[in-house]
């Protein structure tokens, strides 16, 4: 006879996993409890005690509802297997999983996904998500029939709702204090805030009503061209992940900025991003909408300064290599580096920012004699596995950090290989620039480097990038903007250097200028344009 499988009652199931999922799937709760209570002046013991008794009666509510015969093993294993891979990466990264988190992960293509796996996410995901799943698998869930089963349902959610008012006519105070100076915690909280989330992107993706297409600048024309007017070439770099504090240019001590020290490099001290994930910045800093009022939706269905420089009549070409452009190409001529096809430069997931050279240089030997664009979207320093961003005579910095779970590698190895990443990209950008120097007989050429959004390198815990911007630290929402123009381009657009110079070191700007910038530089004449928006504006001469 084979030995009868354990079973449990459907209630006592539920209220079991209650407890797992606050005490273990939690952790990155209640370790953000412990630091926010530690620095509360006075807490009354009572009201920490009642902390893990209310998040039980609110998770044991959930679960209830979500206990439906024949559906809730189901559903339990996939809500352990998914809850435990969002434990991971909040606890060890603190990332937040909110709806722009949802849409990044959504673009995230195999490659980068792979370099999240690692033996201590993969331990994690075994110990807190498929041994716990494997037991409810293997589990059989008794039901009392179909009356005895709502009665005990309501019986457990009116007791849990009981519990939960006591608690509030005792500690309501506590509780509205602490939630109303931390009002992140909400998203913190595992698995009612990711879900939240995955349900907003469904909708929003699939459900929600598709806008009418909008158009912009149908007026938009290049400025009445000369006979003896050069062209004008320029070249859009496209950052990932690089933070302004660990520039160079910006005042960091160390020599990242090596390769474009030289070459008479304007940097942007002070500039912010629209957001901290790609699949948000990258549409947003290429939209006419700003950070405030960025609406995914919107944006995607409406135009952007690649499509306004088309209908200018200016050639636009755009140069993938992170993955994607996230939308912002779509009616651009584009060429994608796939790292499946191989290369020096490719491992299978990633092609290093060095394949961009060759391209760009074919390109710009090609390019007729009409205004162009090149926009070269960099894979830059795509985090965690920054030692795989940089050849090995790139590893300028040492010792560096070889492996994925950086949480596990020192400080000093861990700015090393993110140190490395900037290095490199610097010399990409100033081979880009030497090939645009040496353009200069025939053409006005420039370049604009900007990152997507910034990184965490460990402050305060954080690693990588993704936190809700009114949470995120400065090191994920300050970006490097440098501007490189030739003679030529500079007496073109009418540019005093010394001005330039001077409000990059003292003004503030954000992704927000980047549409109305360039459209200047470019000589664009539209209505879409605002000279108030636009960071070179106020150094023009004549």
């Amino acid at each position: 006879m084979f030995a009868q499988r354990p079973s449990i009652s459907s209630r006592w199931l539920v209220f079991l996993l209650a407890l797992y999922f606050f005490f273990v799937l939690n952790l990155p709760l209640i370790a953000r409890l412990i630091d926010i209570l530690g620095r509360l002046e006075a807490v009354r013991f009572g009201f920490v005690l009642s902390i893990p008794v209310f998040f039980v009666a609110c998770l044991n509510i959930l679960l209830t509802l979500l206990a439906v015969k024949y559906l809730e093993k189901g559903l339990f294993i996939l809500l352990l297997l998914l809850s435990s891979a969002v434990s991971y990466a909040m606890f060890n990264y603190g990332v937040v999983l909110d709806r722009d988190m949802m849409v990044n992960i959504m673009q995230t293509h195999a490659g980068e996904a792979k370099s999240y796996f690692n033996g201590s996410s993969l331990l994690w995901f075994l110990l807190a998500g498929a041994l716990p799943a494997l037991l409810v698998a293997r589990v059989r869930i008794r039901h009392d029939g179909l009356l005895r089963d709502l009665c005990w349902k309501a019986l457990s959610v009116l007791g849990s709702l009981a519990v939960i008012g006591v608690i509030a006519l005792c500690y309501y105070q506590d509780y509205a204090s602490v939630g109303r100076n931390n009002s992140h915690l909400r998203q913190l909280i595992i698995p009612t805030y990711y879900l939240s989330s995955a349900s907003g992107y469904v909708y929003n993706t699939y459900l929600k009503e598709e806008l009418p297409y909008q158009t912009l600048g149908e007026d938009a024309q290049l400025a009445p061209s000369r006979p003896e007017r050069k062209p004008t070439l320029l070249v859009l770099m496209v950052g990932e992940t690089a933070r302004s504090m660990n520039f160079e240019h910006n005042g960091y001590p160390r020599g990242t900025n090596a390769f474009t020290r030289e070459q008479a490099v304007v940097s942007f001290r002070s500039v912010t991003s629209c957001a901290t994930t790609t699949a948000v910045s990258v549409p947003c800093m290429f939209s006419r909408l700003s950070r405030t009022d960025y609406d995914a939706e919107q944006a995607a269905r409406q135009d952007n300064l690649l499509d306004v420089l088309q209908r200018a009549g200016v050639n636009v070409r755009w140069f993938e290599n992170d993955g994607g452009c996230k939308g912002v190409c779509a009616r651009v001529e584009t060429v994608e580096f796939r790292p499946e096809d191989g290369g020096p430069l490719c491992d299978g997931d990633y092609c290093k920012d060095g394949v961009l050279l060759e391209a760009v240089q074919r390109a710009m030997a090609a390019a007729e004699r009409q205004d162009t664009v090149l926009v070269l979207h960099m894979v830059g320093s795509h985090g965690p596995t920054y030692y795989r961003r940089y050849p090995a005579e790139f590893a300028h910095f040492q010792p560096d950090c070889r492996r994925s779970d950086i949480q596990n590698c020192s400080t000093h190895e861990l700015v090393n290989s993110y140190d490395n990443t900037l290095y490199y990209s610097d010399y990409i950008i100033s081979q880009v620039v030497k090939l645009l120097d040496e353009r200069r007989p025939d053409w006005n050429t420039g370049l604009l480097y900007l990152s997507d959004h910034g990184e965490s390198l460990g402050e305060k815990g954080l690693y990588l990038h993704g936190m809700p911007y009114a949470l995120a630290p400065e090191q994920q929402t300050q970006v490097p903007l440098m501007l490189w123009l030739s003679s030529g381009l500079s007496r073109e657009a009418r540019l005093d250097r010394q001005c330039l110079q001077h409000q990059a070191s003292q003004g503030h700007y954000s992704h927000d200028n980047l549409f109305d910038s360039v459209l200047g530089l470019m000589g664009v004449k539209s209505k879409v344009y605002r000279p108030a928006l636009d960071m070179l504006a106020e150094c023009r001469t004549g």
